[in-house]
């Protein structure tokens, strides 16, 4: 955690935004803003956060925070459970006793914008937001405003079995896609009676393969997809459509995921019977396995025997961009707050960059902000990851449980012959867009 000079700069420069906030204030352009909050010393209140990730992680940075703010503004945070978050969120907001803030993760931002405080951009200018944060953040810029400040992104790398590879007398893992068509004709091993014992990598599937929705929407948006575009809040599903030369990118992502788990192909490497991906990766039977930043310390834990590392995600050799999936957290202001001053000056402080790298520092993350990123760690990994938020991308997803099933609804009709790619696609592509219909 850095010393109490980062929170007191902090502070002197909320202190200016309350002079600037005050002025909108009487302008009417923030309602609900006083022009007390422009005087010295004067308490705004507590704020109330709900987010997902670790409270004990946290809880330093809290502690800090309300130690050098308490005369300014303190804050509470709460830590929900992943699977009961948004259920929990509507309850309480429905009762009246919800939080003022969220941490808004990027695949909520559509479905719950509705109960978010866009930030003027009178008050926030999008510029900010753009030269301070990474890329993956303007997610969060809305028609009106900016709907959360980024806090944290958890980028898609790619972990890989050094002793599977040093055996097969292969230097380094893959770049480039196009190298896993040969790499499974070395490192996928199948015996007699054609059961695969060792795999290259475990696309194809589904069910059991961890992170098969993130994988697949990063090999479509790295293929040109955007999967789903807005353009004056109307909401679209672009699995189906074509690019200039006429080549469908949700078709691409799809023909090469399932391509693995085709046994009439060289490159058969994965098929439904098999282990969940994660387990296989930590046994030492699988090459490559996509995963999270932050699974790195849980899969040295699993095994702390298995010789492993990581590195950024293949690309496509032709791609003007690389780019990964990122998972990103955002600090949000929810329209039912009471005290919209307080959340600012909470805002403001929490997204300071050294509240932001002792965050990422707690996490074992990348930080989210531009000027942290150019500082290089000294740890091998961590500099993978750093790499990783640099290259992150989301997308604008409408609800999370139903496009998973919406992707694992096309990958089976691919993989079990029910319908043509294209077909599974255009299916794929209908059931979005019948999604986005209901927004």
């Amino acid at each position: 955690m850095k010393e109490a000079k980062g929170f007191q700069l902090a502070i002197l420069g909320t202190f200016g935004a309350f002079i600037f906030l005050g002025v909108l204030a009487f302008a009417g352009i923030l309602p609900g803003f006083s022009n007390k909050a422009t005087k010295d010393n004067l308490f705004l209140g507590n704020v109330t956060i709900w987010g997902t990730l670790p409270q004990a992680q946290l809880m330093n940075i809290f502690e800090d925070f309300n130690n050098e703010n308490k005369k300014i503004v303190t804050v509470t945070y709460f830590e929900k459970s992943k699977g009961t978050f948004e259920r929990e969120l509507i309850e309480a907001l429905a009762d009246g006793i919800g939080p003022d803030m969220i941490l808004l993760s990027q695949d909520y931002i559509v479905r719950h914008r509705n109960k978010i405080y866009p930030i003027p951009y009178e008050v926030y200018p999008e510029r900010d937001l753009k030269t301070n944060f990474i890329e993956e953040g303007e997610l969060y810029l809305g028609d009106t405003g900016i709907y959360a400040v980024p806090f944290v992104v958890d980028p898609l790398v790619m972990y890989w079995n050094r002793d599977m590879f040093s055996s097969a007398l292969i230097s380094t893992p893959p770049s480039y896609w196009d190298e896993f068509f040969g790499l499974a004709k070395i490192l996928t091993k199948i015996d007699n009676s054609s059961n695969i014992k060792k795999s290259l990598v475990s696309f194809g599937e589904y069910d059991n393969v961890a992170n098969a929705k993130e994988i697949l929407s990063m090999l479509m948006m790295q293929a040109g997809s955007s999967i789903v575009s807005q353009e004056g809040g109307v909401y679209r599903s672009t699995l189906s459509s074509n690019e200039s030369n006429g080549v469908s990118p949700g078709e691409e992502a799809f023909r090469f995921y399932t391509e693995f788990s085709n046994p009439t192909k060289t490159s058969y490497s994965w098929n439904r019977s098999l282990l969940y991906s994660r387990d296989m990766f930590t046994t030492g039977d699988l090459a490559l396995y996509f995963g999270f930043a932050s699974e790195y310390g849980s899969l040295q834990k699993k095994n702390p025997h298995l010789n492993f590392d990581v590195t950024t995600v293949p690309q496509t050799r032709t791609a003007d961009r690389k780019l990964t999936f990122g998972k990103m957290q955002g600090l949000s202001i929810l329209k039912s707050s009471k005290i919209l001053s307080a959340d600012l000056a909470a805002l403001q402080i929490l997204s300071n960059k050294d509240v932001v790298a002792s965050a990422s520092t707690a996490l074992n993350l990348p930080p989210v902000r531009r000027e942290l990123l150019s500082q290089r760690p000294k740890e091998s990994y961590l500099s993978v990851f750093y790499d990783g938020a640099l290259l992150s991308k989301g997308w604008l997803d409408p609800s999370p449980s139903d496009t998973n099933a919406i992707f694992n609804e096309i990958v089976q009709d691919i993989t079990s012959g029910r319908r043509k790619l294209s077909n599974a696609v255009e299916n794929g592509n209908a059931l979005l867009e019948k999604l986005l219909r209901k927004l």
